[in-house]
């Protein structure tokens, strides 16, 4: 298995990704590399058939694992890497992503895995010690009374994670790491100041609030269905999210920083708040295109790319 981390732009040194990257949705692939050190991505993606990918914790995610492991192979050979191994982007519905408080904690990874286990042991449906989990501690507070660590975690199941590697390989590619698509996109900000972000997918919605080297906030929620429905839900996460932002910082967001599924135009319209300036966390490049974007977002393999080797 690839080792699954956690790499925000929280502290993260660079070189530390593959300089590829490819992001794996309901819609297709997503595919980006830079040619030379130093120089801005190529992109291209690739559609998939209809119900090839349903994304969620239980095995059985890749219903077409044929067909997505073409589209891998099919838009990273457009993309030319100079590398075989590559960042996977996954689903948000595929991973549980936590922000934890511990009094202490084991310096050594190796040491503070299995206490990270135990803790979220209760929190997920699945076997922990079967999953993929991986940490990243956002700060260490101290006293004379007490230590605080905040950590951020994440964790897959691991039939889930060994689907997604598979498919990789099988397009003649190497795993390296593996991201969930917000985390990934979140690594784009390149902003000390407070903001609030969005991710939607066809599935779900994960709202975040990231201040300096903290996350404040992380939350994903799965969407219903019926359209007025998800549209209820959008809305009502994003005021949940901006609240927690005001109650936080004391000051209320002015502006969103969105990635996903809808343009950002549509994905105003939608949300119907005119205290919010929406605007794009990653703008579609106007150059270094290999394929035809369309409307895939490439917030993900953008992310994926920052502080590449």
């Amino acid at each position: 298995m690839a080792r699954f981390r956690i790499q925000v732009p929280l502290g993260i040194a660079k070189g530390g990704r593959p300089a590829a990257a490819c992001e794996i949705s309901h819609e297709g692939v997503v595919a980006a590399a830079t040619p030379a050190a130093g120089q801005r991505p190529v992109y291209a993606a690739e559609g998939l058939p209809a119900s090839s990918l349903a994304p969620s914790l239980t095995e059985g995610n890749l219903a077409n694992s044929p067909a997505v492991s073409n589209a891998i192979r099919s838009a990273l050979g457009q993309v030319q890497p100079r590398v075989k191994a590559v960042t996977v982007v996954v689903p948000d519905s595929a991973v549980r992503v936590f922000v934890l408080d511990f009094d202490t904690l084991p310096s050594k990874p190796e040491e503070a895995l299995p206490v990270l286990r135990f803790r979220l042991r209760k929190s997920v449906p699945f076997d922990v010690e079967e999953a993929g989990v991986s940490f990243q501690v956002l700060n260490e507070g101290s006293s004379r009374l007490e230590t605080q660590w905040k950590v951020l975690a994440a964790i897959i199941p691991g039939p889930v994670l060994a689907e997604y590697e598979g498919a990789v390989r099988a397009a003649g590619f190497e795993p390296g790491v593996v991201l969930p698509s917000s985390l990934a996109a979140l690594s784009a900000i390149d902003s000390q100041e407070a903001v609030l972000a969005v991710n939607l997918s066809s599935q779900s919605l994960t709202t975040s609030i990231v201040s300096g080297n903290d996350i404040q906030l992380y939350r994903t929620v799965e969407l219903p269905q019926d359209p007025e429905a998800q549209r209820a839900e959008v809305q009502r996460s994003i005021a949940v999210a901006a609240a927690f932002y005001e109650d936080r910082l004391q000051v209320r967001p002015y502006r969103l920083l969105y990635s996903g599924v809808l343009s950002v135009r549509d994905f105003a319209e939608l949300l119907d708040d005119e205290e919010l300036v929406v605007e794009e966390l990653v703008p579609h490049p106007e150059t270094g295109i290999a394929s035809a974007i369309g409307h895939h977002s490439v917030a993900g393999v953008t992310g994926a790319l920052a502080g590449t080797n």
